[in-house]
Formats: structure tokens, sequence, C-alpha cells
């Protein structure tokens, strides 16, 4: 097949009308479908990383996660921008194919399903595309709660997922659980072929592709424009990147170090998971009745507390108590998102919100390898006999990765004190005329382009 009847028949795939108008339902079903396929795959993935890296187990987990991240980071401005040009629903398709890709290889050979799941990054970014749909199909007021809905919906995923998987793992075993992991990523897949409808019409589309648009380092570079967005992001950065690195090990850690059972730890994910949810559910009331710059110090206090536990407990339930802290601070990265709401003015939203994007993304990718490359070093002991050597402290008594995590998020703690408080900001005319400077010139970049 040539490069151009490729191109057409991806170009004819926009034509599949898809079943209603296009709405954010239609993208929450996609996000479920695609996290709860990857869901299911928890616990075997643990079993499958220690028995093909049975010596570097931690080290392995955080280089595939973190060249994953890293590759989805450089490329999810590319995607977006081709998105742009093509629409959505061509690139969501090829996003969740890629994203998806990995999960039948898992039975075949596990070389080939780590290799596959760490070059997957650079298309499987599907998320990208779909707050490009969710922004085709609301309004302004709207697209705050929408997005919060598409994080709620990844959360509300791994409510049941993980748990299940287990249960499938124990009782028909790992072969089983890929194969149902498969047919949900493969029902994911025909329902945005057949589903999902194109939310970007033709005539609004972009005619050609500016590198500038496909540079994930631009909005980065914007950050200097305005100290106190400055302060925010180095303030994000310090408390995102041990909270990514985190999670990309924790459920390793919790199940090859601390001795969790697969449906001990299946049920840790559940709880945290459904408090995580409640947790974003009543973000909105926090920040109406503390302000919010208090909710994202009380967002990094819990952080500090819970890798503190992490790093210094011995017990299961300290694990659980961290757990659960951990999942109450979750509010912090969109407690973040709703100062800069209240902070920026109106045509200076998306370029702020922009920034802190691509910070995220830019942790998603370092954090994971962070953590492996600092379990690699603190020479965790995952022999058979370690719960005997913890016994008569012959291990070690102090988790390092997460020490290191809380001096992080110390310091995110500290600089989140110097931010202004919201409502003693006054945004004069003027204020923000680097940033406008930056979006105006962006835009005639654009429009030259077009």
């Amino acid at each position: 097949m040539t490069k151009v009847s490729l191109k057409k028949v991806l170009v004819s795939l926009a034509y599949i009308s898809g079943i209603g108008k296009p709405s954010v339902c239609h993208t929450v079903i996609v996000v479920f479908l695609e996290y709860f396929a990857w869901g299911l795959l928890t616990m075997p993935i643990i079993a499958t990383l220690k028995e093909t890296f049975p010596e570097n187990t931690f080290l392995m987990n955080g280089l595939v996660a973190g060249v994953k991240g890293i590759l989805s980071f450089l490329s999810a401005p590319l995607i977006g921008a081709l998105s742009d040009i093509y629409g959505r629903k061509v690139l969501l398709l090829i996003t969740v194919i890629f994203t998806c890709l990995p999960i039948p290889l898992m039975t075949v050979n596990n070389w080939w399903f780590f290799v596959i799941t760490s070059v997957s990054g650079v298309f499987g970014v599907s998320l990208s595309v779909v707050f490009a749909y969710v922004a085709d199909v609301t309004t302004l007021e709207e697209r705050s709660k929408s997005y919060g809905i598409i994080s709620a919906t990844y959360t509300a995923s791994l409510v049941v997922a993980p748990a299940l998987g287990s249960y499938i793992m124990k009782n028909y075993g790992i072969q089983t659980g890929v194969l149902i992991a498969t047919i949900v990523s493969t029902v994911d897949v025909i329902f945005v072929l057949l589903a999902v409808p194109e939310s970007l019409p033709r005539k609004v589309r972009a005619t050609g592709l500016s590198w500038k648009q496909a540079d994930p380092f631009v909005s980065l570079l914007r950050v200097a424009s305005d100290p106190n967005i400055l302060l925010l992001c180095v303030m994000v950065f310090m408390f995102l990147l041990p909270e990514v690195g985190e999670y990309s090990c924790i459920s390793a850690y919790l199940k090859l170090f601390m001795g969790f059972g697969f449906e001990e730890l299946s049920i840790l994910t559940s709880l945290t998971s459904t408090l995580s949810i409640v947790a974003n559910v009543i973000l909105g009331p926090l920040v109406k009745s503390m302000g919010a710059k208090r909710v994202i110090l009380l967002g990094l206090i819990l952080e500090f507390f819970q890798f503190t536990v992490y790093g210094l407990g011995r017990e299961k339930w300290q694990m659980w108590l961290a757990g659960n802290v951990a999942a109450l601070g979750s509010l912090t990265f969109p407690a973040v998102s709703s100062y800069l709401s209240l902070y920026s003015e109106a045509d200076s939203q998306g370029a702020v919100q922009g920034m802190m994007t691509g910070m995220a993304g830019l942790c998603n990718g370092l954090g994971p390898a962070f953590f492996g490359i600092l379990f690699y070093i603190s020479d965790m002991d995952l022999t058979e006999n370690r719960f005997l050597r913890r016994r008569f402290f012959l291990d070690r008594i102090i988790a390092g990765p997460f020490i290191f995590g809380a001096f992080f998020v110390f310091i995110s703690i500290l600089l989140a004190s110097l931010i202004p408080k919201e409502r003693s900001l006054k945004v004069r005319k003027g204020e923000f005329s680097a940033l406008k400077y930056t979006i105006e010139y962006n835009e005639k970049l654009l429009n030259n382009n077009n």
C-alpha cells in the first residue's frame, strides 16, 4: 500500500458519521474502555515484570514507563497539530490503536511486550486528542468541568478493573486476563471507528503544519514571561515529578517488597481510586470555602505525609494509611488549574493552562525513570528471604525513593507558600503583555501557514 493510498484510507475514516452529535459522552466511553483494559492488567504486569526482570524489577518498570512518557511528551503536540488538519476521529483512532497495541503481546513474548509498550508512547497519546475533541464540543464555561469528567473517568476505570484482573488471573490464568483486556480494547477501537462522530468541521481545519505547533517545549519556554507563573511551574514540577514516579511503581513496591497479595493490592487500588474521585468532586466547594492557594497547600501537605509514611513505614497498615492519604492528595494538581483560572485573564487562559499541561507531560516522562533509577541505586532487596531479613533489621529501614519524593514535595510546599492569594491578585491591564505578545505572535505564524 502506497503512502498516498494509506493517506486516502485514513482521511476516508472521517466520513464514517458515527452515532449522534459529537459530545463529551463519546470521549468518556473511549477513555473508560481504554484504561479499563489496561487496569485489568495491573496485577498481571507486576507478575510479568518480576518474572522477566527478577534482579532489576523496579529499574526496568521505571525505564519502560519513563521511555513511554518521554516519547508521549515529545509527540503529543505533533499529534494534536495533525488532528487540526485531518480531524479528531482519524487521530483518535490511531492513538487508541497504538495505546492498546501492546496488550495482546503480553502472552506472546514478555520482552516484546515491554519494548512495544515503551515505543507505543510515540502514537499512544489518545488523551491529547480527547482533550482537543472536548474543546471542540464545549464552551469555555463548560470546558474545565468537562476536563474534570475525563480525569474522573480515568480514575473510575481503576475502581473495579485491577480487582477484576486479579480475580481472573488467580482463577483462570494470566492468558485469560490478557484475552479479556484485548477484547475490551478491540471494542474501544471499533467504538471509535463506528460510533464516534467527527467533532472538527472540515471548513475550520488547518491546511498546513507549523513546527512551532509541534514543538513540545514551546509552552515551557513561555514560563518566564510572568514571575508568578514561573514560581508556580517550578512548584508543580517539584511535586508532580515524584508523584508520577510513585504512581508508576507503588503497586510493584507493595506487592514485591511489602508482601501485599494481589487481592489485597486490588482492594487498596479500588479504595484509593474511589477516594480520589471523591476528592476531585469536592474540589469546587473546597476552593470556594478555603481558597485555591490553601487547597494547594493542603494537598501538598497530604502528599508530603504519604511520601514520608511510604518511605519510613514497614507495616501493611501504614501502607494502607499512606495510600488513602495519597488519594486525598490527588486534588493538588486540579487545585493548581483552579488557581490559574482565577489568576489569569480570559484571553490568557489557554496559554497558562498549556504551560501547566506541558510541565505535567514532562513529569510523566521523567518521573517513572527517576524513581526506577532511585530504586536501583537503593538496591531494594527482592529476594525470597526479604521478610526474614527485615525481622532482624538487616534490610534497609528506609525506602530511599519515597524519602527523596518527600524532600521534593517539602520544597514545593515552601514555594507554594510564596504564591499570592488569589483574592489579593489585581490583574492589571498589560500585566500579561509578554504572554499576550507570545500568543499573538504564534497566532500570526499559524495564520501565515494557513
